[in-house]
């Protein structure tokens, strides 16, 4: 952790005539931290400690106590930012991969007045506005969206045929739980490769894993230990199946059957009304089987989906699973991936079942008719990957400034 010394310097002289302390002498405060001068005149000061004084005898225990505060908040900000250097290092390191792989790297709209249609997440929404000196009709107006994901832009780029391409950048989702691995605003990493299938594709995302963990090591990061245990030399591997039974007691036949899955989870405990399968799947996923993934020092894929949480991905030949990946890594989602789905009838099918209260891209629909290649995609957490190597518990302590 980095050594902060933090020392406050007070120098103040109060005219008879003054009720608010604080414009009356210069230097009215110097805030050091580590030596380094933050604060250091009154006119500084007004614009981080408010001041309100109803009596002179307790203004200079009040400043100092609101100064504190202040100071506390510089000393956390200083306190995340070795961990946000291995942030920078990370960001670095998938550039320098990613390049090598030969990837096109693009710059893509966090705006869009059209999303994917899918019912588990929920998004911000604004509104684009013509000048009123131009128009006041509601003609002159556009409902848009901040974006859940890069998906559906790098797949228009895929069908324009820029062949593999990634993006890293800031994605939004509303109503996320009170955790602190997420929040509304993050960062995310998604990449396409053409040619390749889900299975294929691991090879190279843990070949990813593998390259950034070997550029965080470099730095033999103090009292960051988390990254030296893990080994990226190979996965750690369930079927989705298979997890069910070894970690919840259920049976693949019970999993694969919406009648049996929803009595065993009744049996278990759990409230079933008004839940869907997949609000069932999440909740035994995320209480039984996702705690105990990715615990030995490796990455855990947990693979092969029933159909009903296919998303965007293909189905497997015998029709009962999707050919979709999540990996884990010391029990927290990182990332995913799946063989993309490019049949434009079936996909128009899945766009139209699901119920949300945003636009649906249309147009991406139109635009499937016209061939997406065979791919995968890859999705990952950034600030969940950057915890992990780190060994912090929340995104917060990534963050220089935080929004909460």
């Amino acid at each position: 952790m980095t050594d902060i010394s933090v020392s406050v310097e007070f120098n103040v002289t109060r005219s008879p005539n003054l009720t608010y302390l604080g414009r009356c002498s210069r230097p009215f405060i110097i805030i050091r931290v580590n030596n380094t001068k933050v604060i250091n005149s009154c006119q500084e000061a007004e614009n981080i400690v408010e001041l309100n004084y109803d009596s002179g005898t307790r203004s200079l225990c009040s400043l100092a106590r609101m100064t504190l505060v202040d100071i506390m908040k510089i000393r956390t900000s200083l306190e995340n930012l070795e961990n946000y250097r291995v942030y920078l290092k990370v960001e670095e390191a998938v550039y320098e991969f990613f390049k090598r792989k030969g990837y096109l790297k693009v710059d893509l709209p966090v705006l869009s007045p059209a999303l994917i249609p899918e019912s588990y997440l929920e998004v911000f929404e604004t509104e684009f506005r013509l000048s009123w000196e131009k128009t006041c009709l509601p003609a002159g107006r556009e409902k848009l969206y901040l974006t859940p994901s890069p998906e559906l832009f790098l797949k228009r780029l895929l069908m324009a045929g820029v062949g593999n391409c990634y993006y890293l950048g800031k994605s939004f989702r509303n109503s996320e739980p009170n955790s602190s691995w997420h929040q509304p605003e993050f960062t995310m990493l998604e990449f396409y490769k053409l040619g390749v299938n889900y299975l294929e594709m691991a090879d190279e995302v843990l070949e990813l894993l593998c390259f950034i963990d070997s550029k965080v090591k470099r730095q033999k990061l103090k009292g960051k230990s988390s990254s030296q245990k893990l080994k990226f030399d190979r996965w750690e591997k369930y079927s989705v199946g298979q997890a069910f039974e070894k970690f919840a007691e259920i049976s693949k036949k019970e999993l694969f059957d919406e009648k049996l899955f929803i009595k065993k989870i009744k049996n278990k405990g759990y409230k079933i009304t008004g839940a869907t399968y997949e609000d069932l799947f999440s909740q035994i996923l995320a209480a039984e089987i996702e705690p105990k993934l990715g615990k030995n020092g490796r990455a855990t894929l947990l693979y092969d989906y029933p159909k009903q949480l296919a998303s965007l991905a293909k189905l497997s030949k015998d029709r009962k699973t999707a050919e979709r990946c999540e990996f884990y890594i010391d029990g927290l989602e990182v990332g995913g991936f799946c063989t993309e789905l490019n049949d434009y009838k079936e996909q128009e099918k899945r766009f139209f079942s699901q119920m949300v209260s945003h636009s649906i891209d249309k147009g991406f629909i139109e635009a499937l008719k016209y061939g997406l290649p065979n791919c995968t995609g890859a999705g990952i957490g950034f600030e969940r990957l950057v915890m992990t190597l780190t060994n912090v518990k929340s995104i917060d302590k990534l963050k220089l400034i935080n929004i909460k």
